[in-house]
């Protein structure tokens, strides 16, 4: 796992100046080429401690493209995207796979000169775009998504798993007032509006054990700043406030981070902070991050092991024609931002 002084000596910036670049500190004056610069470079770091020693293939076996659901401008804002993309590259360098990023025109992705033996599409496409990369390739693997189990490939996290790992362990702690960062409302497989998973599998889980409180929802888009504005005006209001908070993303916790301590509340001695999906920020800022993992390199290995299954690779037959949908368990990882509640610990 990348450290602050790690991503220093790699990028030139002091780690004060990195831990506000990664919180999103309105205050600091940062181009957008220096967070992505940040934001890479943890990623890089993070897979390099963890990579396996491969010697080098004469030649690639496959032309692999990759379909993004955001722009390079929109992955400065939710990351998470920018970490799977990186996932996927590097599982296919792995592989001995090429990789061409493919370019968006209208409602369609442009076949890549050259032609690809297959395609991963990260994010949620709405039907249009996602029928448009079958005309790259019939091979396509969604990551992140699934919106045609009988045609297309998928690796998706198990969120309600995730959710209810989040929850039990703040009850364990003794929390009992637990409330939820995040929006109701949010995209569905094929990018329509559609309940939020993440929000909808907190609720059954607080309502099974009959601790649900609707007071303590706060609404906010899964941004850093939208997240900071949204909880900000809640703790300004001086309305009911839990113990502690699970997010429904990293930068929604990142914004949370922001509010609470910008209105003088420690994490976790005054209230805990629980994050979802654990990319290389969550050990990186302070504290650092409780997090419910959804292993996006495994993802993005899984994702890429899928696509060579059904490629037409030298000197072999697809492994198989049937498409499959592959559901990764998450994990919980403990760090720092997450403790019993006061009343509890004295």
């Amino acid at each position: 796992m990348a450290t602050l002084k790690e991503l220093s000596d790699r990028t030139g910036y002091s780690p004060a100046t990195i831990s506000r670049i990664l919180t999103g500190d309105p205050s600091l004056a940062v181009s957008e080429e220096a967070r992505k610069r940040v934001l890479e470079e943890a990623g890089r770091l993070n897979y390099a401690a963890t990579k396996s020693r491969r010697g080098r293939a004469p030649k690639h076996l496959l032309r692999a493209a990759v379909a993004e659901m955001l722009t390079p401008d929109q992955q400065l804002g939710d990351p998470f995207y920018l970490y799977l993309r990186g996932c996927v590259e590097r599982a296919c360098q792995d592989q001995k796979f090429s990789v061409q990023l493919l370019e968006r025109r209208g409602e369609s992705f442009a076949p890549p000169e050259g032609g690809a033996g297959g395609v991963v599409a990260i994010g949620r496409f709405p039907e249009k775009e996602a029928a448009s990369l079958l005309a790259v390739s019939p091979n396509v693997v969604f990551l992140n998504s699934s919106p045609d189990e009988t045609r297309f490939d998928s690796v998706v996290p198990n969120y309600a798993l995730g959710i209810r790992l989040a929850v039990d362990y703040l009850l364990e702690l003794g929390h009992r007032r637990v409330g939820f960062l995040g929006p109701a409302v949010g995209l569905g497989d094929r990018r329509e509006p559609a309940p939020e998973v993440r929000r909808a599998a907190f609720t059954a889980q607080m309502e099974a054990h009959g601790l649900f409180d609707p007071a303590l929802l706060v609404d906010a888009p899964m941004d850093a700043n939208s997240t900071a504005r949204a909880l900000g005006e809640r703790l300004s209001a001086g309305g009911p406030l839990p113990t502690a908070f699970l997010a429904a993303s990293e930068e929604t916790a990142l914004g949370a981070v922001r509010a609470l301590t910008g209105a003088g509340l420690r994490i976790p001695e005054d209230i805990s902070l629980v994050s979802f999906n654990d990319t290389p920020l969550s050990a990186l800022v302070t504290p650092a991050l409780t997090s419910v993992s959804i292993h996006v390199e495994e993802m993005g290995r899984s994702a890429v092991r899928l696509l060579a299954e059904r490629a037409q690779l030298p000197g072999r037959s697809p492994v198989r024609t049937l498409p499959v949908k592959l559901v990764v368990p998450p994990t919980l990882v403990v760090r720092d931002s997450a403790a019993p509640p006061a009343n509890r610990a004295r």
